[in-house]
């Protein structure tokens, strides 16, 4: 293997992702050579410039016979250790195929998609929350293995956290909001699904494709209830919401549209999204925030409007 063989990663991602730690700051400075050797072990070669999102590099590459491919680098997060087990049991159904992995880095070589075209590149929100919502309905029409995350787990831990964490909110509306949210956790918590969920399908995690038209990237699997998949869908191109109008009919209109395809009852599709509300409240929380994102609140507000 030619060891020497690197590749180049670019200032503003290696800037932005330091910054989140030492670990961090080591993955970021190890980046260049465990790219390199990637690509040596995999016979692959550079094929245009890498492109990066929060917490990966991927770098398009052709496979030795000169299919496109990309070569996905990221570090090892507890939210994205069952991606190669979520793609493997999708089998490519609705989402991009995973070619070769390697356990112990974490690096993806997947199918190459149309970066330049991801799903918000259509217009009619109408059109492209059908599109969204079709894929989900696929993606979570299989069983989830047995080795993910379990939704049931993850909400235990956020009625755990909620005490300690509301008092952090100034507004006590938004108390007693976040409270709601944990109460409808609360209810459901025992019914928690076993589907395979996405965790985070929205409109730019979707890309065109050549054998389908759409599919879905950057899983980060878990075992759960559809419901649990609503959000990120809810809120996408949230300035559209908000100009037309009137914010809960836009949102109950997406709600129904997803709930409608997907099959699932709207009861606990409301609860569980309120539990996604409340899973982004605690996180905010925990990063220092004293007031809660005006989407989510709307949105929460919406759903309590239905849930009546």
């Amino acid at each position: 293997m030619n060891t020497s063989t690197r590749i180049d990663v670019p200032d503003l991602f290696a800037a932005s992702y330091a910054a989140n730690g030492a670990e961090a700051r080591a993955w970021i400075t190890d980046l260049p050579r465990l790219g390199g050797e990637f690509l040596d072990r995999w016979g692959l070669r550079p094929d245009g410039p890498s492109a990066y999102g929060m917490a990966s590099l991927v770098l398009p590459v052709l496979q030795a016979d000169g299919t496109p491919a990309v070569l996905k680098l990221q570090q090892l997060r507890e939210e994205t250790s069952g991606t190669a087990t979520g793609l493997r049991a999708w089998k490519g159904d609705g989402i991009v195929r995973l070619l070769d992995y390697d356990e112990k880095s974490g690096t993806q070589l997947l199918e190459r998609l149309d970066a330049t075209r991801p799903l918000s590149s259509v217009a009619d929100d109408d059109a492209a929350v059908q599109i969204l919502a079709e894929l989900m309905a696929r993606l979570t029409s299989l069983p989830a293995p047995g080795d993910l995350r379990r939704l049931s787990d993850i909400a235990a831990a956020m009625l755990d956290q909620v005490p300690h964490a509301v008092p952090a909110l100034r507004d006590p509306d938004e108390r007693r909001l976040v409270r709601t949210c944990a109460s409808a956790v609360a209810e459901l918590v025992g019914e928690p699904g076993d589907r395979l969920l996405h965790w985070d399908l929205h409109y730019d995690n979707i890309l065109a494709g050549e054998r389908e038209p759409w599919l879905a990237i950057d899983p980060e699997p878990l075992a759960g209830h559809p419901g649990f998949e609503l959000l990120p869908a809810l809120d996408n191109r949230w300035q559209e919401v908000e100009a037309t109008g009137d914010v809960a009919r836009a949102v109950l209109r997406r709600f129904d549209l997803l709930t409608e395809t997907l099959g699932i009852d709207r009861g606990p599709a409301v609860g569980w999204t309120l539990g996604r509300v409340l899973q982004n409240a605690l996180w905010d929380i925990e990063d220092g925030k004293t007031t809660l994102g005006p989407a989510q609140v709307a949105i929460a507000t919406a759903l309590l409007l239905r849930r009546g």
